[in-house]
């Protein structure tokens, strides 16, 4: 499983304002022992630096939970680790190296989470990392059965639960997308894009757009289906905009492809989990839904201006011929990101109506086939 931006997701996540979490030798608990706070009302359970740290650990563990990390891969988590540490005041080198070494225990994150939706939320975010990258293995089963005792989740639920994340993690990538309701009009060219015969391109703008929209619209709900349902989409663009082109992909192209330009499955769940963390959009946590409320703009620009960046940088390297290399497509959806930024504030109404209307039971079901 690919970690490439593993670190990324936890920006924020530790308290800065506090002293950074250091590792003293031999095994320790993060999670220090102390007196019992007071239950939270079940109305408006609270997350606290324990919560959030417990929270962080099982969904790096998650991440590292098949076992299938290179030194490339290792190596670039820890350099992202070291830039974020020092560009937010946070050790978050310590957090990734005491998951990566063993020398936090599963249990101790889990006891450390006192109350039933976190418990929940926990489990969700672990089983959305470990199904991010495609059905999950026998490693991540075992991992996610042990954490679901752990949890003191119901095994039954626990495994419907599952049960639904595999069906979206295997939805067939040739499908259609879903259209909008009612398509916007799609924006002008990214800045940089050259004019090419072959398909109609303002008709794959279209179709980016309406991707675009639709990944943000889904981050704007509590439900973790619906984050469970962006990479399945953005996969699915890939695909159309590469048979637009002539090219017919498969599940192990596009992943490629992902990772290559900077997109890696398992990191971007992360990420996104990690940026609700960032914006504080987990104080609160909804008790059925096991997700958070709170200003979901940060998530829901986040999956927009991925979703659109993707979308273009497919099209210029499909309508290449497929011949621009690995330096270059980084640079491009880097560019490409930052310019979507700008298109989100423009297309927000769009996102909150599509949000508001979204029937997401309709939506996973089209995507399942």
């Amino acid at each position: 499983m690919e970690t490439d931006a593993v670190v990324e997701a936890i920006v924020g996540a530790l308290n800065p304002s506090s002293p950074p979490h250091r590792t003293p030798p031999g095994n320790f608990s993060p999670f220090p022992s102390r007196s019992p706070r007071p239950a939270p009302t079940p109305s408006e359970p609270r997350m606290n630096p324990d919560h959030t740290r417990a929270l962080l650990t099982i969904a790096l563990m998650a991440a590292f939970a098949d076992g299938h990390q290179d030194a490339r891969e290792r190596e670039h988590v820890r350099r992202i680790a070291e830039s974020l540490s020092s560009a937010a005041g946070a050790d978050f080198i310590t957090l990734y190296q005491d998951v990566l070494l063993r020398r936090v225990k599963l249990e101790d994150a889990a006891a450390a989470l006192d109350a039933p939706e976190l418990r929940q939320l926990a489990f969700e975010t672990a089983v959305g990392v470990c199904d991010a990258d495609g059905h999950h293995s026998a490693d991540e089963t075992a991992f996610l059965e042990r954490l679901a005792a752990l949890l003191g989740l119901d095994a039954g639920r626990a495994h419907a639960l599952v049960d639904e994340a595999d069906a979206l993690a295997d939805a067939p990538v040739d499908g259609a997308l879903p259209p909008l309701p009612a398509d916007p009009a799609a924006p002008p060219p990214a800045a940089s894009a050259a004019t090419t015969p072959g398909p109609d391109q303002a008709e794959l703008d279209r179709m980016i757009l309406n991707a675009s929209i639709l990944n943000g619209a889904l981050e704007l709900l509590p439900q973790s289906l619906a984050s469970w349902a962006i990479i399945p989409l953005q996969t699915r663009l890939v695909y159309r905009v590469g048979k637009a082109h002539g090219f017919e992909l498969d599940r192990g192209h596009i992943t490629d492809f992902l990772a290559t330009i900077g997109v890696g499955l398992t990191s971007q769940y992360v990420e996104q989990f990690g940026r609700k963390l960032v914006g504080g959009l987990l104080g609160k946590v909804l008790g059925k839904t096991g997700r958070a409320l709170g200003s979901a703009a940060t998530g829901s620009a986040f999956s927009f201006a991925t979703t659109w960046a993707l979308g273009q940088v497919a099209k210029r390297y499909y309508s290449g011929g497929r011949k621009l290399d690995s330096a270059a497509l980084k640079q491009m959806f880097a560019g490409l990101t930052d310019e979507a930024r700008g298109l989100q504030s423009r297309y927000q109404p769009q996102i909150a109506e599509r949000a508001r209307t979204l029937d997401l039971k309709q939506l996973t079901a089209q995507l399942r086939g």
